[in-house]
């Protein structure tokens, strides 16, 4: 049995200022470092006792949440490159009013992109597929994760065994600071029993 748990990063500058988050290195609100404090205890609770491996993305905000909730759990967060939030290309470092104004492909497919030098989705699925297939092989049984809501979305398809292709018509999305439980029972049968849940941010 695995028991892999999303933490998508609570708040960031970038969700009060207006900006793109992407590839752009922001920190954690104030409020963002609170909820993160709170995410840390109740996982701890709940995990007391556990074995647990924790994996984050470098971008800042994923990372400072990281360190923040490994503070309770006692796992050193494990910094991952393929972790990172979509690439929205050159939209990155400007305003999501720019990034409305100036987008140059409404995206309709996994294959398309906002912007010429931005990844597409399939591109985001491509790059975390390899590092997924470790976490599936590895004999860790509690497996924290920590990054962004684009990336968790491919993730959370990955996972249910859904063909990227399936991005195209629904996904499951999360909310900053949501917590979400990937279960794999002892026969191979996976399931998602709680979506980016928003109690442990309070």
């Amino acid at each position: 049995m695995k028991t892999i748990i999303t933490i998508q990063h609570t708040q960031s500058i970038h969700h009060t200022n207006g900006m793109v988050g992407s590839w752009t290195d922001w920190d954690l609100s104030e409020l963002g470092r609170e909820q993160a404090h709170n995410i840390g205890k109740k996982l701890a609770a709940e995990l007391s006792g556990k074995l647990l491996v924790m994996y984050t993305s470098d971008l800042k905000r994923a990372y400072q949440t990281a360190e923040i909730i490994s503070q309770y759990v006692s796992v050193k967060p494990v910094s991952v490159f393929e972790l990172r939030e979509r690439n929205l290309g050159k939209c990155v470092g400007q305003s999501v009013q720019w990034l409305r104004e100036n987008i140059e492909c409404q995206e309709k497919t996994v294959d398309d992109r906002m912007f010429g030098d931005a990844e597409s989705r399939r591109d985001e699925w491509n790059r975390l597929y390899p590092f997924y297939q470790q976490l599936i092989e590895s004999t860790d049984e509690t497996i924290l994760i920590v990054s962004h809501g684009d990336l968790l979305s491919v993730f959370n398809a990955m996972w249910l065994k859904l063909p990227v292709e399936s991005l195209n018509h629904g996904e499951i999305f999360g909310y900053a600071g949501g917590v979400s439980w990937l279960i794999e029972t002892t026969d191979g049968k996976r399931m998602i029993k709680r979506v980016s849940d928003l109690s442990y941010i309070r």
